[in-house]
């Protein structure tokens, strides 16, 4: 019988990183993928800023970004034409956009496809020491107090001490689980998601788009950039034929050659489970919630799950924190899935909601509940054991830097500390502690550091932490952030560091069970 520490079920994008950051932590990880390989057929194009950031933390901001299509110019969001031919003789030349956030380091120069992604996924994470087994599926699994034993359609037996259901928007495990589902479920009829080639340069002619709504009645879709070139996604009813003549139709040009690639039936849903976790057996990804496409919310929401419970995992199977830890994955990602879901909900009713600029935009979102997208992303707060004092509520719902103040359970400001390192960077995946610079007055005796930072280096390197004094006005002056390995804050400290320790054994439950 094989071992693992992990084990994923699932090769997507959300397996893949989820196996990526288990990895990175020194986490035994098996992934097995029924399919004989990576997905050809993107489903995904998006990848967000929160996204990008953790990226990054495992060292794989620049192979992403290589990757990624090279939108630095400006870029349009979603349009609507005729036809393609129509959209190019009308549509003004794309606005260029900053590259780079002030609240965020990440910054990829444009969307990255899942099938541009996931190999860069796969290589990283065989290379810190996952197994990935492509052409293996999950037949069935138990669990007992130590760990889960499955089988594999390979008839191999593996026993691993977690499982990481990974499996999509049908999940087996799931199923196998016996946990339901909240949520309207399915909100469209089903359709066809077309992968064709066809050059399409010229047509374009340099104005980049994320998805063209297409409204003639001989074709009506929505075509969506997959490397803006030659590679493109249609989405129509069943009721068209998947042809090259459907794809001229679309696009107006009637001696276009084209290829079809592939086809997939495709719904859009929304649902959350009504659990992310049973016993040793954690949900992530679509198998634990679908999200509605307009915002590219799912893929995103997915790998944060994968990047919040690596980390926990990691701790308590090194014996660093108590099994009680585990229970806070839920307590954490399933609130933020229902609202992620929500909010593009929100946003199906009016695209505008999403893709607007300005005031106006914003009054809009305003009446209709929407938060901004860049909110979306980061400014959602944590509210669960693994957090001091939670504040559940983000101050603002447009201006995703008001959001991340410092307080517990938000994502931890980013600042600038030398040139291109951030306060995000020197967490490193560890619980770390961040103090205000050095002010020294000269007192008799010697001069005194109104900031308390030495006390609290003194206090971070008893307990085997990483302490670091940054220029940041979110630290209470004396005081100090804790922040945990996923980039949040845990505790904000208004005083000295005298309870340092016992915070610490609070929030990994040590002394508790799970």
């Amino acid at each position: 019988m094989r071992t693992t520490e992990v084990l994923v079920v699932g090769g997507g994008s959300v397996g893949l990183a989820t196996a990526v950051f288990l990895s990175h932590r020194g986490v035994g990880t098996l992934l097995v993928e029924r399919n004989e390989g990576p997905q050809e057929h993107p489903r995904a194009t998006g990848i967000g800023v929160r996204t990008a950031e953790v990226l990054r933390e495992v060292g794989l901001a620049g192979a992403v970004d290589a990757v990624a299509l090279d939108w630095s110019a400006g870029a349009l969001g979603r349009v609507r034409a005729r036809t393609l031919a129509d959209l190019a003789e009308t549509a003004p030349p794309a606005p260029a956009v900053p590259r780079q956030a002030p609240y965020s380091p990440a910054a990829l120069r444009g969307p990255c496809p899942q099938n541009r992604l996931d190999p860069v996924l796969l290589a990283a994470a065989r290379e810190r020491g996952a197994t990935v087994s492509y052409g293996t599926g999950l037949v069935s699994f138990t669990q007992d107090e130590e760990g889960v034993t499955a089988v594999l359609s390979t008839g191999e037996r593996v026993r691993a001490r977690y499982l990481v259901a990974a499996d999509g928007v049908r999940s087996g495990v799931r199923a196998a689980l016996g946990i339901g589902l909240t949520g309207p479920g399915a909100l469209t009829e089903p359709g066809q998601n077309i992968l064709f080639r066809a050059d399409l340069r010229e047509l374009v002619r340099g104005r980049r788009f994320v998805a063209c709504e297409i409204t003639d009645p001989a074709a009506p879709g929505m075509l969506v950039t997959i490397d803006g070139e030659k590679e493109w996604v249609f989405l129509t009813g069943l009721d068209r034929e998947p042809a090259p003549a459907l794809i001229r139709a679309a696009t107006g040009v009637p001696d276009l050659e084209v290829e079809i690639l592939s086809t997939l039936v495709w719904r859009a849903r929304a649902q959350v489970a009504e659990r992310f976790a049973r016993g040793r057996v954690f949900l992530a990804g679509d198998a634990a919630h679908a999200v509605p496409p307009l915002g590219a919310f799912g893929l995103n929401t997915g790998v944060a799950d994968g990047h919040n419970l690596a980390w926990k995992l990691a701790l308590v199977l090194r014996g660093e924190a108590g099994p009680a830890l585990l229970g806070t994955y839920d307590a954490e990602r399933r609130p933020v899935a229902s609202l992620t879901m929500e909010q593009a909900l929100v946003r199906m009713s009016d695209p505008a909601l999403h893709w607007g600029h300005g005031p106006a935009a914003a009054e809009a979102r305003a009446r209709a509940g929407a938060l901004n997208a860049p909110v979306v992303h980061l400014g959602q707060r944590y509210v669960s054991a693994a957090v001091i004092d939670p504040r559940p509520e983000p101050p603002s719902a447009e201006d995703v830097v008001a959001c991340l103040d410092g307080s517990p359970g938000s994502r931890m400001p980013h600042a600038w500390v030398t040139e291109g390192v951030s306060t995000l960077d020197l967490v490193r995946s560890r619980f770390t502690v961040f103090t205000r610079r050095p002010v020294f007055t000269r007192r008799p005796g010697g001069d005194r550091d109104e900031a308390g930072g030495a006390a609290w280096a003194d206090a971070a390197a008893r307990l085997g932490l990483d302490a670091h004094a940054v220029d940041l006005a979110e630290i209470p002056p004396g005081g100090a952030l804790l922040v945990r390995p996923d980039g949040y804050v845990a505790w904000r400290a208004e005083g000295g560091p005298e309870r340092l320790g016992g915070v610490l054994d609070r929030l990994l439950a040590r002394g508790r069970d799970g």
